[in-house]
Order: structure tokens, then C-alpha cells, then sequence
């Protein structure tokens, strides 16, 4: 294994891993702003709306991201409505294909996580936020949508994973991002083992990263539910 490889090329990985952080970070925070609103709807919208829903969430579920980034990328070229139209610098972009190829498939899949996190309030919780006088809105900002999103946490964390793993195909379409990188090393010195190692090393740190942060947002949003220490724990006499 030669090391010189990779410590010449380092400022090449450290482009790659900048572009795949703000790519995956990005289309993250829109696919959640997107699934927030169509999880709700799909628990408690009349049939008409769930039906469009049910067809975006399975068609992204049901069809792998790299036929997706390629539709969108290769495939919208091919409609004079788009080139004609406001879209088209953006579209004509590999970066912004990627992007939105990325916030519609997590996008899907988080609606999915929602929804089901939702489905699974406990109806006593739902009972109490009525009996208190709250609107259906105001049930939902204040009791509903926390509650779910405590339990739908370990399952997005996932979400988050599958997404930065699946950022690796946006080199198809030639953005350089950690995988890119390593395909323009490997066919620059032809050393597959040292360039994909490399980039094996930075998805694993960013990966644990991800799983420490998560944790230490499930021990924040869990400290109600952990038994108190002997200490905490008030002592009263009786009278």
C-alpha cells in the first residue's frame, strides 16, 4: 500500500468530502421540510390528498436513487418544456440533478418514518390535548408532532446513513464528491485499494460522527423516561 498516494492527494478527498456534507446536509434538511407536512397529511387528510402521497412515497421507495438521479439528470433534457422553461439552468446542472434527486428520495422515506411514528401516538396523549380545549393544529404542533418525533428518531437516524451512503452515486453524474474523488485518483495512478480505502475511511468517520450526535440527542430528548440517581431522588419523612 503506498501512503504517498493518499497524503498528495488529500486536498482532493477534503473537496469531495466538503461537497458530499453540504449535498447530503442539504437535500436533508428539504426532504424533512417536505415529509413533516406529507406525513400529517397522510394520517389525516381525506383519501383524495393520501392517494398522490401514497404515489410519491411508494414510486421513491419502490425504484432504486441511481434510476431516479438518472431520470432527472438525462431525462428531463429531453422535454422541450423544461428546456424552454425557467427550470432549465438548474436542471442542466449535475450538482442541483443530484440535489434534487436526493431531497425527493429521503424525502419518501422519511414521510414513511413519520407517518408511522405518528400513527403511534398513544390515543391517552390525544385524549388529554382535547379534553384541554387544543385545535387539531395546535394538538398537532404541540403534542403529536413532538411525541413522534421522539420515536422516529433511531429510525431517521438510518435515514441519515442511507442518504450519506447513497451520495456516493452523485460521482455518476460527475460531481466530485467523496467517491468521485477516489475514481479520479484510482484512474490517475491506477491504485483502486489505496484511493477506495481512503474514501472507505472518510464515509466510516463521518458515519460514526453522525451515530455519536444522534445519541447524544436521544439521551437529551429521552432524560425524562431515564430513572433518577439515589441522589436526585427526594426523600420525604413521614409526619
Amino acid at each position: 500500500m503506498d501512503l504517498s498516494i493518499i497524503l498528495e492527494n488529500l486536498p482532493i478527498y477534503f473537496t469531495g468530502l466538503k461537497n458530499t456534507v453540504i449535498l447530503v446536509s442539504i437535500s436533508l434538511v428539504l426532504g424533512l421540510l417536505l415529509a413533516v407536512p406529507l406525513a400529517i397529511l397522510r394520517n389525516y387528510g381525506n383519501p383524495l390528498v393520501q392517494l398522490p402521497i401514497r404515489a410519491f412515497v411508494y414510486f421513491f421507495r419502490g425504484t432504486p436513487l441511481l434510476v431516479q438521479m438518472f431520470l432527472i439528470y438525462y431525462g428531463f433534457g429531453q422535454f422541450d418544456l423544461i428546456k424552454e422553461s425557467l427550470l432549465w439552468p438548474f436542471f442542466r446542472e449535475a450538482y442541483f440533478c443530484a440535489l434534487f434527486a436526493f431531497t425527493l428520495n429521503t424525502a419518501a422515506y422519511t414521510t414513511e418514518i413519520l407517518r408511522g411514528a405518528i400513527k403511534a401516538t398513544p390515543h391517552g396523549e390525544i385524549e388529554a390535548a382535547m379534553a384541554a380545549g387544543m385545535s387539531r393544529f395546535l394538538m398537532v404542533r404541540r403534542i403529536i408532532l413532538p411525541s413522534a418525533f421522539r420515536r422516529a428518531l433511531p429510525a431517521y437516524s438510518n435515514e441519515i446513513i442511507f442518504m450519506l451512503h447513497g451520495s456516493s452515486l452523485a460521482s455518476v453524474i460527475t460531481i466530485v464528491d467523496i467517491t468521485g474523488a477516489a475514481r479520479i485518483i484510482n484512474s490517475r495512478f491506477y491504485s483502486p485499494y489505496e484511493a477506495f480505502l481512503t474514501a472507505a475511511v472518510f464515509y466510516l468517520a463521518i458515519t460514526f460522527l453522525i451515530v455519536f450526535l444522534v445519541k447524544k440527542l436521544e439521551v437529551h430528548w429521552f432524560a425524562h423516561l431515564q430513572p433518577q440517581s439515589t441522589s436526585e431522588q427526594v426523600v420525604e419523612s413521614p409526619p
